[in-house]
């Protein structure tokens, strides 16, 4: 995705989106953006695995920023915990993963 665009989605995120979010305790990064100009993004907080948060990221999230950003097709979100956090919560269990193993 280039700079620009990632800035001008920061900004609406900032400017709107987040505010809104706040409200429940929660947040959102933005994750990627294909080619095809599908947007991915994570809920965290509160929001994280929240029964509605695929509502809210489908209908509010999705329609404020294809409002204003006509490079942004969709905007669909990602569940799960991403690999970096995975690593993170390894590292602070003290786990440490070498050629696909625990040890």
């Amino acid at each position: 995705m280039k700079r620009e665009l990632a800035d001008k989605i920061e900004r609406i995120l900032d400017d709107v989106v987040r505010p809104w979010l706040a409200q429940h305790s929660g947040d959102i990064q933005v994750d990627d953006m294909d080619e095809d100009g599908v947007l991915q993004v994570r809920l965290s907080g509160r929001c994280s695995g929240c029964p509605t948060a695929d509502l809210e990221v489908t209908t509010f999230v999705a329609a404020e920023l294809r409002a204003r950003l006509p490079e942004i097709s969709d905007v669909v979100l990602i569940s799960g915990v991403s690999d970096a956090l995975m690593a993170q919560a390894r590292n602070l269990l003290g786990l440490h993963v070498a050629a696909g193993r625990t040890a």
